[in-house]
């Protein structure tokens, strides 16, 4: 799985890993986490309301949270698509903050004063989504124990949720209830979107910073393509398919041998020996184009039965 159409997913676990890690070098973490006493209430220091969803407070939290992130946060977002996604990670953090501060006033007195550093009320609420959305891939059962592959995110997620109590427990409860509040009629900011200029600023100055998320791609060729060389005295008119030139002493012994082998694979045998003919590349792009519903090895195979390739076009068509 790769972040492909999941720019936000990765810009999330990037921004999270460098303000946790920029945070630990500069010895800045306790100003992060959420304390009702004496923080809010006599120091009034709100701005802590937004700055502890910004980092957490150990590598151990991190780790965790980049794991089950990259987990259901790709997922989701392929469901919503990159902009609903994005709006809904900034309604989620607004709606969170506000009801981890209404809990932390209504449930001081039961020994909920902090609430841990970290975007844990976002990841909850992602993991809503997740468990709403995406259906499990398999079951199984272990000890007679009914489970699916989604059992190992709750899994992890549940580290999170446990680690710092009653604080990460509360975090939890309220992303939850976050996601719940989000997919419910209950607050109409399903449909909410960010502005057209915050997407054009971030598309322009942010998605470059986050770099590629395209998968690999693989070739589909069934050969390798040709390579143009200068023809040199030792090795003559033939291709060399290798990442570097073969040594003077190993050429003369084993060069050949290879030669052969790869000759076998990629259908290249010498003329000489073989009696079939090899196909230039020009003749199988223009046989291609000719018959693009036909595969590539019966065109390869047709110009080399064909002493030309008019011959070659005759036996394709009575095919």
């Amino acid at each position: 799985m790769s972040f492909e159409h999941a720019p936000v997913t990765k810009g999330l676990m990037m921004g999270s890993a460098l303000t946790s890690i920029v945070g630990g070098i500069f010895d800045v973490k306790h100003y992060l986490h959420l304390q009702l006493v004496p923080h809010v209430s006599r120091n009034h220091q709100y701005w802590r309301l937004l700055l502890h969803h910004t980092a957490f407070s150990n590598s151990s939290d991190l780790l965790i949270a980049v794991i089950v992130l990259y987990g259901v946060g790709v997922h989701v977002e392929r469901q919503f698509g990159s902009v609903k996604f994005a709006s809904f990670t900034v309604a989620s953090v607004l709606l969170a903050t506000i009801l981890e501060f209404l809990a932390l006033i209504l449930f001081h007195n039961m020994g909920i004063n902090q609430i841990p550093s970290g975007p844990s009320a976002l990841l909850f609420s992602i993991l809503y989504q997740w468990y709403r959305l995406i259906p499990p891939a398999y079951h199984f059962r272990i000890f007679g124990i009914a489970g699916s592959n989604k059992a190992f995110m709750y899994i992890l997620a549940s580290q999170l949720a446990l680690g710092h109590l009653p604080g990460s427990f509360a975090s939890a409860v309220v992303g939850l209830l976050t996601g719940y509040i989000y997919r419910s009629e209950l607050v109409n900011i399903k449909s909410w979107r960010l502005s057209p200029s915050v997407i054009r600023f971030s598309t322009r100055f942010l998605l470059p910073l986050v770099g590629s998320t395209r998968a690999p791609r693989r070739s589909t060729r069934a050969r390798p393509e040709t390579t143009h060389q200068a023809p040199s005295p030792d090795v003559g008119n033939e291709e060399i398919i290798a990442t570097a030139r073969p040594s003077a002493g190993t050429e003369e012994t084993g060069g050949s041998v290879m030669r052969e082998w790869v000759n076998e694979l990629t259908g290249r045998n010498e003329q000489g020996t073989t009696g079939v003919r090899v196909p230039t590349d020009a003749e199988i792009t223009q046989l291609t184009t000719m018959f693009p519903n036909m595969q590539r090895a019966v065109i390869v195979g047709a110009l080399q039965r064909s002493p030309n390739i008019e011959r070659a076009v005759e036996l394709l068509l009575a095919s």
